[in-house]
């Protein structure tokens, strides 16, 4: 059960309530260069990005917002770090969102005049705290970075924002420690009906990075914590996207297409399993069907073990089976398995796409 919290629109994408959770990524390329960075948030978009984050360091790249928000769909948040004057520039420019954290922002002046711009467009504000933005006084208080610390701090920063009569808010909690960072969220979740963006920082590169991620996601996911994700990978911000639609799939959060399953490889397998669940996985990239697919590499007990798939193939000794819900549909030669799987996928995409007329 999804905690409910309020909702908030970010352009043209609502997150909170009953409203389905957004995959965010961030650009890593220079925000001044606008054709590399529009380029880059196509991609995204492509591969399933809801939201879209770029860096604002000068005043250059805050003004570079106005021509990115012109070339792209998705809601643009701009990312705020110290200088105030880059957040109003950046409203000014047309993001729908910025990131900022107060506590860095600096007095209650610069905040208030953010905060003001902000309420002048009516866009929210994300609130974001992480492990290395702590204040002096948490960290004295509980000698290290702790979850209780992490919530503190960034319900200190909203209270900061609410006093100026501004509830337009999203609040980011970010730890690259999964433990820490799951607590967090607990703490924050019982004490905020405000959408919480959700992701381990840091996570490292695009292995590791993607299992740290799915451990410390789903972990919070199950928790029904969590408005809008993102997983923060060393890498191309696409498998970032690739990974959180992913984790929530896994999740039965959102529908992210074809579904594949497969066996692991054993002392009985005879095909390349491997090579040919890799066809599969390839294949099914062009299919936004609701479906479980299984490669299995066994003839004998492959349709029975992968009897919850909708589709499924089964290779043995130059020949291999391809089966519904575990009943097999026919036997085939190897080589044919995977044509007569993608016609089985392109009679079930008609089926759909007439069902849809």
């Amino acid at each position: 059960m999804r905690r409910k919290t309020r909702e908030i629109c970010i352009g043209g994408v609502t997150i909170g309530g009953d409203n389905p959770i957004a995959v965010q990524s961030m650009t890593n390329t220079r925000t001044e260069d606008v054709s590399a960075t529009v380029a880059q948030i196509h991609a995204l978009e492509e591969a399933g990005c809801d939201i879209i984050r770029c860096a604002v360091p000068t005043p250059e790249a805050a003004e570079a917002l106005r021509e990115i928000r012109r070339q792209i769909r998705i809601p643009l948040v701009a990312d705020i770090h110290f200088d105030y004057r880059l957040a109003i520039a950046s409203i000014e420019a047309g993001a729908d969102k910025i990131r900022i954290n107060p506590g860095n922002i600096g007095s209650e002046d610069r905040v208030r005049a953010v905060v003001e711009a902000a309420r002048a467009r009516q866009i929210p504000i994300r609130v974001g705290v992480n492990s290395g933005s702590l204040e002096k006084e948490i960290l004295e208080r509980d000698g290290r970075v702790t979850a209780r610390g992490l919530a503190d701090s960034a319900l200190a920063q909203v209270r900061r924002i609410e006093a100026l009569d501004y509830q337009n808010l999203v609040i980011s909690i970010k730890s690259s420690d999964v433990p820490t960072a799951v607590e967090a969220h607990e703490i924050l979740s019982a004490q905020t009906d405000y959408p919480l963006h959700v992701g381990i920082t840091e996570a490292g590169t695009v292995y590791r990075g993607i299992i740290k991620s799915a451990v410390g996601l789903g972990a919070i996911l199950s928790r029904g914590i969590g408005d809008t994700v993102r997983v923060s990978l060393t890498g191309d911000p696409v498998e970032e996207v690739r990974a959180a639609r992913r984790i929530l799939a896994s999740l039965n959060l959102i529908s992210a297409g074809p579904e594949i399953v497969s066996c692991p490889t054993c002392g009985r397998t005879e095909i390349d399993l491997i090579g040919l669940s890799e066809q599969v996985e390839k294949l099914l990239s062009g299919y936004d069907l609701p479906i479980k697919v299984a490669v299995m590499g066994c003839v004998v007990n492959g349709p029975g073990e992968a009897r919850e798939a909708d589709l499924g193939i089964a290779g043995g000794r130059g020949e291999g089976l391809l089966f519904r819900r575990g009943e097999i549909i026919r036997k085939l030669p190897e080589e044919e398995l995977l044509p007569a799987l993608r016609e089985e996928l392109d009679r079930l995409s008609g089926r759909q796409r007439g069902t849809a007329r």
